[in-house]
């Protein structure tokens, strides 16, 4: 049973060392990765995904439980405990969203009925994202937020990957606050990689990279939760305001209400 997993650092492309020895994430977590373009972050949650031992360009360590993950969970992805959901999504097969979802189950989930897992995963894809996705859609067919919500449906989920790593979900088009809502119900440990404010104040901490490394680790407090909470008013009085737009509606701010 997967409790924890530690980072040990490395360096960035200068060769300079990451400013921290060991990041230590139970589960329950949620951190983010920020940074500007080129900083690195997409190579620090690679590092995670691969499960590295210092065989990568950044030479960091990755512990499962405080020791060296065994080499099943790196070789058999049936036992991979990693979930890495990235900005791209295209799709080869033109497999039915039903038929992607089912073979997904019955190789994940052994004993599982089929229907009900099916019925979850779709229940909370469909919560993420603002037009249904329903069973008979082709997965060639689906939007780009359509397929990161299914995505992120079928890793939770079916996959029931304890570490869940979430590449730009800002980017997805999909339901920002459902999305923090649903997926903090379930005990995993939830790494973003983002340029949004919201999801990065929400966060227990977040690791800011530059040149490759990390620079720092400012942790959340009570300020910065408030700021949050502000934000959230912000982002749901927006979302108000996109869906009517969406529906073709007029936009009267004085009947939609304030932001405070």
């Amino acid at each position: 049973m997967l409790d924890s997993i530690s980072i040990l650092g490395g360096f960035g492309k200068d060769s300079k060392p990451d400013s921290f020895s060991r990041i230590d994430l139970h589960m329950g977590d949620i951190i983010c990765i920020v940074g500007p373009t080129g900083s690195g972050k997409t190579t620090f949650i690679n590092d995670i995904e691969l499960l590295a031992n210092g065989s990568t360009i950044s030479k960091r360590k990755i512990l499962i439980n405080k020791k060296n993950p065994p080499e099943y969970m790196k070789n058999n992805p049936k036992f991979h405990p990693v979930a890495l959901i990235t900005q791209h999504t295209t799709f080869l097969s033109d497999l039915s969203v039903k038929d992607f979802l089912e073979i997904h189950i019955k190789v994940r989930n052994f004993g599982v009925k089929v229907s009900s897992k099916l019925s979850e995963t779709l229940e909370f894809a469909n919560q993420l994202t603002g037009e249904p996705i329903l069973l008979n859609y082709k997965m060639t067919e689906l939007s780009g937020g359509q397929t990161r919500a299914l995505l992120i449906a079928d890793a939770v989920v079916i996959g029931n990957s304890p570490i869940l790593l979430m590449d730009e979900i800002e980017n997805a088009g999909i339901h920002r606050t459902k999305a923090i809502k649903l997926l903090s119900s379930y005990r995993k440990i939830f790494i973003f990689v983002t340029h949004d404010p919201f999801i990065a104040l929400m966060s227990k901490y977040r690791i800011v990279m530059k040149n490759g490394r990390v620079v720092k680790i400012v942790p959340s407090d009570k300020e910065e939760k408030e700021a949050w909470e502000k934000l959230n008013r912000i982002d749901c009085f927006l979302n108000k305001i996109r869906e009517s737009i969406r529906n073709g509606s007029k936009i009267y701010l004085k009947e939609m209400g304030g932001i405070e």
